[in-house]
Order: structure tokens, then C-alpha cells, then sequence
């Protein structure tokens, strides 16, 4: 099993949203497609159903950690790219060669928030991806001793 930390921004969709939906359970992020080729290599060679992730919801007032999700469908194509009204059309992906995916996530449970400033009160999490200076990245992998720190905290 993997860990992983997902971002959304409370803008585009939130953690309530998520708890709303009739299965709990979305394709990410369901309004903004996942146009970077890192976070998409993430999706598509290393998750694995049953793998956790943590709903990060970025950009804010309140940055941090609001939710535990699970990946339940594994990465398949991202349908906004087929279409030319949509802003994340991309006219070099064909359904034969998709450039863009998606994964299914399933609410595990809504937590209170963790913030960002919370986090780096923790030497042991000095090394973690969302922590360090510049990190943008929407999908960034979290170590086991992350992940078991964090759901401790």
C-alpha cells in the first residue's frame, strides 16, 4: 500500500462536496482536469487500489489536511481533454493516446483540519513533499512514517 496527499482548491471542489455525492466516491478532481505530467505519472505507474491519500484542500485562508480518501478506480482517461469547449481540451490526445488521467476516490473519513503551519511543527515531517519550498505539485507521494505521524496528530 502507498500513501499519497491529493490537493484540491476549496474554490474548484471540497471535502463537503466529496461527503456529498450519493457514493462518496468521485473521479479527481471532478471539475479541473490534472494537467501536469508528474502528478499524472503518479496516477497512471505507482497507485494502486486500496492505496490512501490524504484531501489536501490548498490555496485558502486555511491550507492543510481535511479528509483520508481512498483510490478506488485505477487511472484511466481523463474525458475533458477529448473536449474542444473545455479549457483542458488538449488537441495532441486521441482516445488511442490519451496524454491525461484520472483516478476514482472514495471518502474514508472527513477530519478536522490539520493546517499547514500545524505540519511543520513536526521535525519528523521536515522531509515531506508538501512542506518543501515551491512544492506545486496537485498529487505528491507521503511515506508510511508521514502518513502514520499525521493520522496520529
Amino acid at each position: 500500500m502507498r500513501y499519497w496527499l491529493m490537493k484540491s482548491e476549496p474554490s474548484v471542489f471540497t471535502i463537503e462536496e466529496l461527503e456529498n455525492t450519493p457514493t462518496k466516491t468521485v473521479d479527481w478532481i471532478p471539475t479541473k482536469g490534472i494537467r501536469n505530467y508528474q502528478a499524472r505519472n503518479f496516477m497512471r505507474d505507482d497507485m494502486s487500489l486500496g492505496d490512501l491519500a490524504f484531501f489536501y484542500q490548498s490555496n485558502c485562508d486555511s491550507p492543510g489536511i481535511v479528509g483520508i480518501m481512498e483510490i478506488t478506480k485505477l487511472a484511466y482517461p481523463d474525458p475533458l481533454q477529448f473536449l474542444k469547449d473545455n479549457k483542458y481540451y488538449d488537441p495532441k490526445s486521441t482516445p488511442e493516446n490519451p496524454r491525461w488521467l484520472n483516478v476514482d476516490v472514495t471518502l474514508v473519513k472527513k477530519l478536522p483540519l490539520i493546517t499547514l503551519k500545524k505540519l511543520r511543527d513536526y521535525s519528523e515531517l521536515k522531509d515531506m513533499i508538501i512542506l518543501r519550498k515551491g512544492n506545486r505539485l496537485s498529487i505528491t507521494p507521503v511515506t508510511e512514517n508521514e502518513w502514520s505521524l499525521i493520522t496520529a496528530i
